[in-house]
């Protein structure tokens, strides 16, 4: 019996080291990241259910010089999903709803839509217009618009649909908006009080919230200022860009965004996920299943979670975000219990990529930084980038062209993005974090956004 405990406390012993080497190289990473004006937030790493690595990079708020903390509040923006996703599946469960049900069953101004069901919102396949789109062309700027504002203008306007329903799929924020009128319509509750009362206190998820900073302001305690690149290149806290902006115009929007939350709730938020504190088995599969198209074609998305089988790490369930100044992600690589999670509270130009490096640490591969040197382009040079790139596999085009002397990107049925340009056929959208890196001979890109690589051809 000794020799089995000696063998025992000497694995321990191993695993122990390991993960405090895994920890070290994280903590270089993050550290070296910051230092370096590349990232500014909290970060949280763990296998097995235990945390190997938590801890805060940089400042809470700029002007004021506060410090970040491992207990620092953050806006999730679109990580939030993944939580009226599950208020969907709760009264689904508690058999008030059915995902087959169509949305005019709840909101009876949207009867003009009538193939387009719970579930095609939940999965992205209604081919309803962003809401965004809608609300930056035809809402009062200097009025905070509320869910409701939302449905009365499409109601009032009737935007014809992208794509028949359940045909494609086509991330859309007005899906998650409706969502959660949905569930405040079903349950006679607030969707902040639903949220509170049947996800995150169950889940002792004490620092979380739903929060309107510019509609109802609150007193939260530990919580962070969004900030964006400022004209000198250091971050500006983003309420000091004024109301006509998205972030100030929207601010009243619920569904889509607008959970805060820390590392550590979140990380209680993952474990639950692995056992039926919140729903059966199976339903919690549900939520994790790709969609299937009317074609029989499978998405990449579940019920407010993005899927993918990868070849080295197994089966992956995460989301990223991006709002307000905010950048966030989280990843469960459920085949081997392995998490991380990143909240930013800066949108600043970033030279490597956390995701995809974050990956590469917890199995100890060699990680990738990718070097960005500033550079400008003469517009004849630019031209020679323009031109149409497909990716048949995921059935989406995407236009390079030249506007007021900078390359644009416009993805297929989406709106045309600013590309910053940088040496060695590299140009990013810092905002949603999008990184293209041509080819020498310009036939083709790959794109990386939230750990994702995906190769564009001519």
């Amino acid at each position: 019996m000794k020799k089995v405990l000696s063998v025992l406390i000497l694995l321990c012993s191993i695993t122990a080291i390991a993960q405090k080497e895994k920890a070290n190289r994280i903590d270089s990473l993050f550290t070296a990241m910051n230092q370096n004006k590349e990232f500014n937030g909290v970060v949280l790493f763990a296998e097995n259910g235990q945390v190997i690595h938590k801890k805060a990079y940089g400042k809470a708020d700029f002007i004021k010089d506060i410090p970040l903390t491992t207990e620092s509040v953050f806006d999730l923006a679109s990580v939030s999903k993944q939580f009226t996703a599950m208020g969907i599946a709760l009264l689904k469960n508690q058999k008030k709803i059915d995902y087959k049900d169509p949305i005019s069953k709840f909101i009876p101004e949207l009867s003009f839509y009538p193939s387009i069901s719970i579930e095609n919102l939940l999965t992205h396949t209604s081919g309803l217009p962003d809401y965004m789109d809608v609300m930056n062309e035809h809402w009062d700027h200097s009025k905070i618009a509320t869910n409701r504002d939302v449905i009365e203008m499409l109601a009032s306007i009737k935007p014809a649909l992208l794509f028949e329903t359940d045909t494609q799929y086509e991330y859309s924020n007005t899906g998650y908006l409706l969502l959660a009128s949905v569930i405040e319509k079903v349950s006679g509750k607030s969707y902040e009080a639903y949220l509170k009362n049947y996800i995150f206190e169950p889940l002792k998820m004490t620092s979380t919230l739903v929060n309107r900073p510019r509609f109802a302001p609150k007193d939260i305690p530990n919580l962070t200022k969004g900030h964006v690149d400022g004209t000198d290149g250091n971050p500006t806290p983003i309420d000091t860009y004024g109301t006509d902006q998205v972030a100030y115009f929207l601010d009243g929007i619920i569904g889509d965004g607008m959970v805060n939350s820390t590392v550590a709730d979140l990380f209680l938020w993952d474990r639950a996920l692995y056992t039926n504190q919140l729903l059966p088995k199976r339903e919690i599969e549900k939520i994790f299943t790709p969609h299937t198209l009317k074609d029989g074609t499978l998405t990449n998305y579940g019920f407010g979670w993005q899927l993918k089988d990868h070849p080295s790490y197994g089966r992956t369930i995460g989301h990223s975000g991006a709002w307000a100044g905010y950048l966030t992600y989280i990843e469960r690589h459920v085949a081997n219990d392995k998490t991380f999670i990143f909240l930013q509270n800066t949108s600043l130009r970033t030279t490597g990529n956390p995701v995809f490096n974050s990956r590469k640490l917890l199995y100890n591969e060699p990680i990738e930084i990718i070097r960005f040197t500033a550079k400008e382009y003469r517009i004849e040079e630019l031209e020679t980038y323009t031109g149409i790139y497909k990716n048949e596999a995921i059935n989406m085009d995407i236009t390079i062209a030249v506007d007021n002397g900078k390359l644009t990107g416009q993805a297929t049925g989406q709106g045309a993005f600013p590309l910053d340009s940088y040496k060695d056929h590299k140009f990013k959208f810092n905002p949603a974090g999008i990184v293209l890196i041509f080819h020498e001979d310009k036939s083709s890109f790959k794109i990386k956004q939230g750990g994702n690589i995906t190769l564009f051809t001519k």
